[in-house]
């Protein structure tokens, strides 16, 4: 285990500020609709909707804001179809950029998104420009009170983890995309219900940027982020101290 996080660099930012609350529920009411429609209501058997269902938690979601969603997808009535879409670019600085989103209209996402990456100097690449730089995974978080270390190591290897890693105040479990839900499972059997339990991208590199470049970036990924169709943003990018 180590004690150096390998994703505490990554931008990946749920907007947990009062401002941005009610458009990180939208966000996530749009997955579970997707989920539900994909799957099914219930989560014991849908595995998308059970993280979406811990993310709502993390976010301390309302009850009525997640059933509201669920009927939405089951009602009938909705016939939006929402399409993954992931985007990929370079920022000021150099910095790698993975966009990925929920939308309904190709046509409408990706202007504003190549918009945004022209306002702020950056660049919208073709397909798989840098996700090469990133390895996609399967990641689990548990705060680390919920067992001890040697207790999480074991039973994380145990439900086919690849790696553990002891954070600030979390541990950080990666796996293979296919092993996500089986470890995720495993593991609340045995702690409850983890902090987030999703996939996403692990950067093999990091790109090194100034205060200025930083602060560029950083109003680049908020504008990104305020994008309705866009579900999370990540980037390779490390201040300097």
């Amino acid at each position: 285990m180590s004690g150096h996080s390998q994703f505490k660099n990554i931008m990946y930012r749920k907007g947990a500020q009062d401002s941005k609350r009610a458009k990180v529920f939208s966000k996530i009411s749009r997955e579970i609709t997707v989920a539900v429609k994909e799957g099914g209501a219930n989560a014991e058997s849908n595995s998308r909707l059970r993280s979406a269902l811990l993310s709502a938690r993390s976010e301390n979601m309302p009850k009525d804001n997640i059933e509201r969603a669920i009927k939405k997808a089951l009602g009938g009535g909705d016939d939006t179809d929402f399409q993954a879409v992931r985007y990929e670019g370079y920022g000021p600085g150099g910095v790698a950029i993975i966009v990925e989103g929920l939308t309904d209209n190709k046509k409408r996402t990706a202007p504003e998104v190549r918009s945004a990456f022209t306002k702020y100097n950056g660049s919208l690449g073709e397909a798989n420009s840098v996700s090469f730089q990133f390895d996609h995974i399967g990641y689990v978080a548990y705060k680390n009170d919920a067992a001890t270390e040697d207790e999480m190591f074991e039973a994380a290897i145990e439900c086919g983890a690849e790696d553990i890693q002891t954070g600030d105040d979390v541990y950080e479990i990666t796996c293979a995309i296919e092993q996500l839900a089986a470890v995720r499972d495993g593991l609340s059997k045995k702690f409850g219900d983890p902090l987030e339990a999703r996939i996403t991208w692990k950067l093999k590199n990091t790109v090194p940027v100034d205060t200025d470049t930083a602060n560029t970036l950083a109003k680049l990924v908020d504008l990104l982020e305020d994008n309705d169709d866009v579900q999370s943003v990540v980037t390779n990018a490390e201040v300097q101290e």
